[in-house]
């Protein structure tokens, strides 16, 4: 709760595979807030009222889980409608010939992207989507320390370099300094 506000707030990128990651953290503990409590809160370090907040935004996590069906797979409607956003601000920005520095990015990593697609049988999956999900099950080979091959080294170094672009234009729009308001 303390780290996803952080991220929230830092970098929308790194906020949104932090919640998939709690997601993954919530389903390999059964959805069970006893088992939270015992391996990752009971862990932290928390004060008993930070302890108390915690284990009541976990529950509220499990909640949604269980009323959106996403106890096995998937991701939270909070987290789609974060990559909605991203993907919106995507489209705004290749529209916008002011971006230049953006749509090069992009189109280093639309093949990328599409060699994803074809792979994972992610055709339904937008642009964003599927870097997020290349980003998340590279965080987790990266976890799990196995090998990674050079070229897939060089494929999310360039989908890392686009993601952040984008995460730092959506805090940019936040603040209302992205785009220049005609007065």
């Amino acid at each position: 709760m303390y780290v996803a506000s952080k991220k929230r707030k830092e970098n929308v990128a790194e906020y949104l595979l932090y919640m998939w990651q709690i997601e993954d953290l919530i389903r390999a503990n059964g959805l069970d807030l006893g088992k939270i409590e015992e391996n990752v809160i009971g862990k932290s370090g928390l004060t008993e009222e930070q302890r108390k907040e915690m284990l009541g935004w976990y529950e509220s996590l499990i909640d949604m889980m269980r009323c959106e069906g996403v106890e096995q797979k998937g991701h939270l409607q909070i987290n789609k409608n974060m990559i909605g956003q991203l993907a919106d601000l995507h489209q705004t920005l290749l529209r916008d010939p002011k971006f230049q520095d953006y749509h090069s990015e992009f189109y280093k990593t639309l093949p990328y992207i599409v060699e994803l697609r074809s792979k994972a049988g992610e055709e339904k999956a937008g642009e964003i989507e599927t870097c997020f999900n290349a980003l998340y099950g590279w965080l987790l080979l990266r976890l799990k320390g196995q090998e990674i091959s050079p070229e897939t080294q060089q494929a999310m170094a360039q989908i890392a370099r686009f993601v952040a672009l984008l995460a730092r234009d959506f805090h940019l729009d936040e603040q209302e300094k992205l785009f220049k308001r005609e007065e």
